[in-house]
């Protein structure tokens, strides 16, 4: 054993799910002793840490929303790894801030000049600040944002009301909009969610089972659900049935070359190593939307994740102790004229899209 070591921490709700045997047996096999971290002591009592490995979304976003007691439990992290600034962070804590925001993350996607050209966007949102009905119509018109629209709290961690979706089809009902909340554009998708998960440059895709068709009406109340409901792997909600008049033999097909578009811009804008994805394709022009994004989403489906997960720090710190070239974010050639991975490898094989399952924490 080398002495390396890897530091994790992460809420016990996620603890609960990893399988510690796996990963300390992957962590093993490639030189490393691991370390479960104790955010109530001081990092420095805990041993020397090569690699700090962690999931503290609800945390920073509790900090960021005013816990004191977070706030200063983040401010010890944040001090710690200033003081060591040799240890590899999986990933940075600035990074994952982007992503805690829905507004900052949407804009980041709506900004990316390449994806149009792609047949790739995210559909057209707005922040709901206020109450007032009438500023929020005309934010609404202003962003290009139309009925039906899927109504989100901006704060995308920190709690179970970030999960918490409304679907709203007419103006008389954006009372039930609470700010601040970001709404999205409803796309039309035939009731069919693709989850692209990756681990640095490897990527596995799995299809959802997802909302079905809807339209603008003035008729319709608000349709309040979380997307744990609707779109695991064994959900039977009758919000994912087709209607009738829906319902067709034409599959829109996934085009991967996009999927591969977003993980670069993904990698590249917010600078994130292990994150996950929401694509629905737009049933009437095949364009791709990209709805969602996770932080250290749960991997439970994702063959091999832990191997995959140490070849990616190893791959990491490689990179960060070389004078590599890089061209978006992917390794040409290591510095002994090595090629190490030149492109994104879906390690679940192409078009292996069956409906199965992990649920995002």
């Amino acid at each position: 054993m080398s002495g390396k070591s890897i530091g994790v921490w992460m809420s016990d709700k996620k603890s609960q799910k990893l399988n510690w045997k796996e990963l300390i047996k992957a962590c093993n096999s490639h030189g490393y002793n691991l370390v479960k971290l104790d955010l109530e002591r001081a990092f420095e009592d805990q041993g020397k840490i090569d690699v700090f490995l962690h999931k503290l979304t609800d945390l920073i976003a509790a900090a960021d929303q005013g816990d004191s007691k977070a706030a200063k439990t983040i401010s010890r992290v944040e001090q710690y790894l200033s003081n060591h600034t040799n240890i590899t962070v999986i990933d940075p804590l600035d990074n994952v801030r982007i992503l805690l925001n829905r507004y900052s993350y949407y804009s980041i996607l709506q900004d990316e000049s390449s994806f149009k050209s792609l047949g790739i966007f995210t559909p057209a949102f707005a922040e709901f600040t206020t109450s007032n009905i009438e500023r929020n119509i005309e934010i609404m018109r202003e962003r290009g944002v139309r009925f039906p629209i899927i109504c989100k709290p901006t704060i995308a961690h920190g709690s179970k009301s970030a999960h918490e979706m409304v679907l709203i089809f007419n103006e008389r009902e954006l009372s039930v909009a609470k700010p601040p909340c970001v709404v999205q554009s409803f796309v039309n998708h035939n009731a069919v969610l693709h989850k692209v998960f990756f681990v640095g440059n490897r990527y596995h895709i799995c299809e959802r089972p997802s909302l079905k068709n809807f339209y603008a009406s003035d008729d319709l109340d608000p349709i309040f659900y979380t997307t744990g409901e609707v779109c695991k792997a064994d959900s039977q909600s009758t919000l994912s049935i087709l209607d009738p008049y829906d319902e067709t033999d034409i599959k829109m097909t996934l085009n991967e070359e996009k999927i591969k578009a977003i993980i670069r811009v993904i990698r590249k804008k917010i600078g994130l190593i292990l994150a996950g994805f929401d694509v629905v394709i737009d049933n009437v022009t095949g364009n791709h939307a990209v709805i969602d994004i996770n932080v250290f989403p749960s991997y439970d489906n994702f063959p091999n994740f832990f191997e995959h997960l140490l070849d990616c720090i190893e791959d990491t710190i490689q990179k960060s102790n070389s004078d590599c070239c890089l061209e978006d974010n992917e390794w040409i050639e290591d510095c002994g004229g090595n090629h190490r991975h030149n492109g994104l490898i879906n390690i679940g094989g192409s078009h292996n899209y069956e409906v199965m399952g992990m649920n995002i924490m």
